[in-house]
C-alpha cells in the first residue's frame, strides 16, 4: 500500500478558499489556479482545495462530514491558535474545550469543512 500524502477538499471557490487558508496557516500555496490550490503542511501532508465544479466524478457530499486535525504541543497553543484564527475571521464552531483526550477547538472554512486544533493530554 502506498502512503497517504494529500487530502483534497472540494470547495465552491478555490481562490477564496486559498486566501482563507493562507491567512490561517500563514503560508502561501505551493500551487494555485482558478480551480485548485495546494498547501504543504509542516507534517509534509498536502492540503488541496479543488473547485467542486471541475471534479470528476462529481462529489456527493458537502463539507463538514469529518474533521481535519491540526495537532499542537500544548493546551496553551490550542488557546493561542484559537485567538489567532478568531482574529482572522474564522467561523468558530466550538471554543477551546477540555475533552477526554485533551484540549481542542473547532473552526470551519468557507465551505463548512471542520478544522480541529487539539492537543493530547498524556496519562500519568
Amino acid at each position: 500500500m502506498t502512503a497517504s500524502n494529500s487530502i483534497l477538499l472540494y470547495v465552491t471557490d478555490a481562490p477564496t478558499s486559498a486566501r482563507f487558508y493562507t491567512s490561517l496557516l500563514g503560508k502561501e500555496p505551493v500551487e494555485a489556479s482558478a480551480t485548485f490550490a495546494m498547501f504543504i503542511l509542516p507534517s509534509g501532508l498536502g492540503l488541496g482545495l479543488w473547485g467542486r465544479a471541475g471534479v470528476e466524478p462529481a462529489p456527493a457530499a458537502a463539507g463538514g462530514g469529518c474533521d481535519i486535525g491540526f495537532k499542537v504541543a500544548t493546551s496553551d497553543m490550542v488557546d493561542a491558535t484559537h485567538a489567532d484564527w478568531q482574529a482572522k475571521g474564522a467561523n468558530i464552531l466550538m471554543a477551546p474545550t477540555d475533552l477526554d483526550f485533551g484540549r481542542s477547538f473547532v473552526a470551519a472554512d468557507p465551505d463548512g469543512h471542520r478544522l480541529r486544533v487539539y492537543t493530547v493530554t498524556e496519562e500519568a
